[in-house]
This record gives structure tokens, sequence and C-alpha cells, in this order.
């Protein structure tokens, strides 16, 4: 006698079935959240030196700080450590790591690599609406070298973003971004005394106007004309420093 056979039981409808994973998604999204402004109100205070290099630091304190619960606070710094920022030391807490410019010479000798391939990678991909962002870059670049302006600086984070969006390569991004800042930070201490701005003004245009025409090994010399002049830059710190 043949048995039959029952359809596998199930719990509830359709909609009462993703309503627990609506419900996790929307708990999920506001953590990230504030993960990510976390780790950018604390980035942001260690590379401009609000907290110097070598400062104890704990968890409680940064929550105090930014106003953000301690479990976005921890997944923040746990992405600081990985990027070199802070230091986690075992039964002792967190320190802001120093600076050092023999590390720094190494970080731009990964970073010409990787933000080589990113450059010529956004001068070949970028759409219309971002080489006309780079083409605006490039003359603000170039007013400000007129005028040795800091506008380098300031703008650095809005081309180095503008850069990765347009080079359309997650893995070369997540990489980059792991040093930016480090490099930021290092910029941040020195420039005032050992960077020559206009110069640096002059090759961030270079390296945007390439990138805005589409030159793909134009986009790659002049980002590396661009490292030459850091480099010249950080090792000039040392004798500043001297």
């Amino acid at each position: 006698m043949a048995t039959k056979r029952t359809a596998p039981r199930r719990y509830g409808t359709r909609a009462t079935r993703a309503a627990p994973m609506r419900a996790a998604a929307q708990l999920i999204e506001p953590k990230t959240k504030l993960t990510d402004l976390a780790y950018e109100q604390i980035e942001e205070a260690i590379v401009t030196l609000r907290i110097p290099p070598g400062t104890p630091i704990s968890e409680q304190v940064l929550s105090e700080m930014t106003g953000i619960g301690r479990t976005p606070i921890r997944e923040a710094i746990q992405r600081l450590a990985r990027e070199h920022l802070i230091l986690v030391l075992p039964q002792r807490g967190l320190l802001v790591s120093e600076i050092d410019v023999n590390k720094q010479l190494k970080l731009l000798e990964t970073r010409r690599e990787i933000e080589r391939l990113i450059c010529r990678s956004a001068a070949r991909r970028a759409n219309d609406v971002e080489r006309k962002s780079f083409a605006r870059l490039a003359n603000e670049f170039i007013a400000a070298s007129k005028k040795d302006d800091d506008v380098a600086f300031r703008s650095d984070r809005e081309f180095n973003d503008l850069c990765l969006s347009a080079a359309r390569n997650e893995f070369a991004e997540g990489a980059l971004r792991m040093l930016h800042g480090l490099s930021r930070r290092f910029w941040y201490l020195h420039y005032k005394q050992a960077a020559d701005m206009p110069e640096m003004a002059r090759l961030h245009a270079g390296v945007a106007l390439a990138i805005a025409k589409g030159d793909v090994d134009g986009a790659g010399q002049a980002l590396d004309r661009l490292i030459d002049n850091i480099e010249g830059f950080t090792r000039a710190t040392v004798l500043s420093d001297r």
C-alpha cells in the first residue's frame, strides 16, 4: 500500500517568515553605520593629531569622545588596528601607534604599486561624470599651485576617494584604504615644514588631468612622479627633525 506523501511543514506565510529577516537586517544596518561613524571620528582624531602618537586610550574614553556605544567602538578599533593606527597590547590596553619614518618608506613602496594600478584603472574605466570631476580637481590643484595654497592636502581625500571609485577594483581599493590613514597622518605632521606645496599641487593636477583624459600610461607615469616627490618629502623629515 502506497504511503501518502505530505508536504514539508511550513511555519507561517512567506510574509511572516520574511519578517524576522527584515528585522535582523534593520538591526545590522544601524550597527554598521555606527561602526563606520565611530571609525571615521576616531581615525580623523588620530590622523590630525588630536590624539597624538603614543597616547594610551581605552574603549571607554573613545566611547565618551564620540558618543557612540562600546560595540561599534570595539569594531572600529579592530579596523584601526588592521591599519596600524592603533596597537592592541595584550593585558595592557590600547595605544596610538608612533610615527616611524622607516615604516613610512616601506608603506610608500607598497602604495606606489597599488596606487599606480588604481590610477591606470581609473583612467581606463572612469565615466563622464567622474572625468569631469577629475578635470575640476586638476584645475583646482593648478590654481592652488600658483597661490602656494595647501589645497593639495585639503583636497587629497576627495581625490583619493574619486580614484578608488573610478578604478572599480574592490581588491585594490581595500588594500589602498589600509594605507591611507598612516599616509595622511605623516603628511599632516610634517607638511608645513618639509613639503613643497606648489609642486605637490602640480603633481596632483598631473595625475587628475591624465585620468580625466583617459590617458592610462600618462596616469601611471604621473603617479610615479607624485610618489617620488612624497618619498623625497618623507626623507627630508629625517633631516628636519635633527
